[in-house]
C-alpha cells in the first residue's frame, strides 16, 4: 500500500432514509424487531405492485419551490445529508465547504423525469410545449449530488457514481479514497435511490419474470427462500460523513467503524447474471487489503436480492470462503426494506454498523424454508444473535457485472 492508503478512515456520521425508518436508530430497532416497510403501491399500467417507498419530510430542510424544481433523489440526498451531518456533530458554519465531497452512488437516474413528462405528453395530444424547461437538469446524471451541492453551498467535488447496485459502497469507497489523497477534508458518500419513480423499472423486472410478489407484500421479498418469486422495488439513501482518523480524534467525534478494506472488480460473463467466481475474488482482495483472513470476519451481510441466481451464485461464494469459519455470522437485509438499488450497499451498511456497541446481529427476514442451495452455517434466521462484533463485510452487486465488497471494523481507541 502507499503512504496514501495507510491513511485511516473513519465514519462519523449517518444519515438515511429507509421503507421502514428515517434515522439510524429507527433502523436498527426495525431489523432487530422483524419490522417490515414494504407496501403496496398502484403502478400505472401494472396495477397493484409491492414496493418499499420511505415516508421522510421532503421540505425538513429544503423549500418547497426547490423542491418542485428538483428530484425525489434529490430531496432524498438533501435529507440523508444534513441527518448525518447533524449526527456527526458537525454545523453547516463549521464546513470548509470547498474542502467538503459529496460522492452518491446511484443505479439509475433521470427516467423517472422522462417517464412521467412521455406520459403527460400522449395525455396532452403531444403538445410539446408542456414538456418541463426544468428537464435537462433534473436528468443529467450528476443531479442528487449537485442538488446537495446546491442546498448546502459546498463548493468542494459533488457528483455521482453509476454502479447499478454495487454503488452505495461504492460511493463510500471512493469518499475514502478523496480523503486518503487529500483532495478533500470531509466526505459525504454513499447511495442514494428514486426508483419506484418509474414504472419501467417494475416492468423491466417483470418481464424477466424476477418481480416479487406476495398477497401479504411484507412477504413479498424473500431472499434465501425455497418460494422467492423476485425483487421488490425500493426507494432511500443513506449518506455516512467520512473523516481522516487524525481529524475525528482531533475534534472528540463519535466514531461508528473504520474502513478496513474494500474491493471491486467485475464479472464480464453477463448483462444480468452474476459470476461466483468473481464475487469469490472480490471478497478475497477486500480482506486482502484488510490483513485479515475468513475466521476473524463476525459478519457477512448479503447482497440477496431475492432472485433465484441472483442468492445462489452468492451463497456458494460465501460459503466456499466462510464455510469453514466458526466466528461468521450470515445475514441480509432486503427482506424487510426490499431492494433500494443504488442505496442498498449503504442502508445495509449502517443496519448493521450498531452491532459494534449493542453486540447484537440482525437476523435475515424470517425465512419460512431456507433454499437448501442457500443454506449456510451460521445463518442468522428469526431472532437476533447475541455476540461481539469486531469486523462488518458487506456485499453488494450489480448488473453488467460490477462487485463491490466492504470491510468496517470496530474502531477501539
Amino acid at each position: 500500500m502507499s503512504n496514501n492508503q495507510n491513511i485511516r478512515v473513519v465514519i462519523t456520521g449517518v444519515g438515511l432514509t429507509a421503507p421502514n425508518a428515517n434515522n439510524l436508530k429507527e433502523l436498527r430497532d426495525a431489523l432487530l424487531n422483524q419490522k417490515s416497510g414494504i407496501t403496496q403501491m398502484e403502478v400505472r399500467y401494472m396495477g397493484k405492485v409491492a414496493v418499499g417507498n420511505c415516508h421522510f419530510d421532503e421540505n425538513l430542510y429544503q423549500k418547497k419551490k426547490m423542491r418542485r424544481r428538483g428530484t425525489r433523489a434529490g430531496s432524498i440526498s438533501i435529507y440523508c445529508a444534513h441527518e448525518a451531518l447533524k449526527d456527526s456533530g458537525l454545523s453547516m458554519d463549521s464546513l470548509v465547504k470547498d474542502r467538503t465531497g459529496i460522492y452518491l452512488g446511484i443505479t439509475e437516474h433521470g427516467n423517472v423525469e422522462t417517464e412521467n413528462e412521455i406520459y403527460e405528453l400522449h395525455k396532452n395530444n403531444l403538445d410539446a410545449s408542456l414538456w418541463s424547461h426544468h428537464h435537462n437538469p433534473r436528468t443529467v446524471a450528476n443531479t442528487p449530488a449537485g442538488e446537495v451541492s446546491l442546498n448546502m453551498g459546498i463548493t468542494g467535488p459533488a457528483y455521482t457514481i453509476g454502479a447499478a447496485c454495487a454503488a452505495g459502497n461504492i460511493g463510500i469507497i471512493h469518499g475514502m479514497q478523496m480523503l486518503q489523497l487529500h483532495e478533500v477534508d470531509l466526505a459525504l458518500a454513499g447511495g442514494v435511490s428514486e426508483s419506484t419513480g418509474t414504472f419501467g423499472i417494475f416492468a423491466g423486472f417483470k418481464s424477466q419474470g424476477a418481480l416479487g410478489a406476495h398477497d401479504d407484500p411484507t412477504r413479498a421479498s424473500r431472499p434465501l427462500d425455497i418460494n422467492r418469486n423476485g425483487i421488490v422495488v425500493s426507494e432511500g439513501g443513506a449518506i455516512f460523513v467520512l473523516e481522516r482518523l487524525e481529524d475525528a480524534k482531533k475534534r472528540g467525534a463519535k466514531i461508528y467503524g473504520e474502513i478496513a478494506g474494500y474491493h471491486i472488480n467485475s464479472d464480464a460473463v453477463d448483462f444480468v447474471l452474476p459470476d461466483t467466481q468473481r464475487q469469490v475474488e472480490c471478497i478475497n482482495a477486500a480482506m486482502a487489503k484488510a490483513k485479515i483472513t475468513a475466521s476473524d470476519i463476525d459478519i457477512v451481510n448479503l447482497h440477496a436480492t431475492g432472485t433465484t441466481s441472483g442468492d445462489i451464485n452468492e451463497c456458494e461464494a460465501v460459503n466456499l470462503i466462510f464455510g469453514q469459519s466458526e466466528n461468521t455470522y450470515i445475514n441480509c437485509t432486503k427482506g424487510f426494506i426490499g431492494h433500494a438499488m443504488g442505496a442498498a450497499g449503504a442502508l445495509e451498511l449502517a443496519g448493521n454498523l450498531p452491532s459494534f456497541t449493542d453486540n447484537k446481529i440482525h437476523s435475515c427476514k424470517h425465512i419460512e424454508n431456507v433454499d437448501p442451495k442457500c443454506n449456510m452455517k451460521n445463518l442468522v434466521n428469526g431472532e437476533p444473535v447475541e455476540k461481539e462484533v469486531n469486523f462488518i463485510l458487506s456485499n453488494s452487486f450489480g448488473m453488467l457485472g460490477i462487485n463491490s465488497v466492504l470491510i468496517i471494523k470496530k474502531y477501539i481507541k
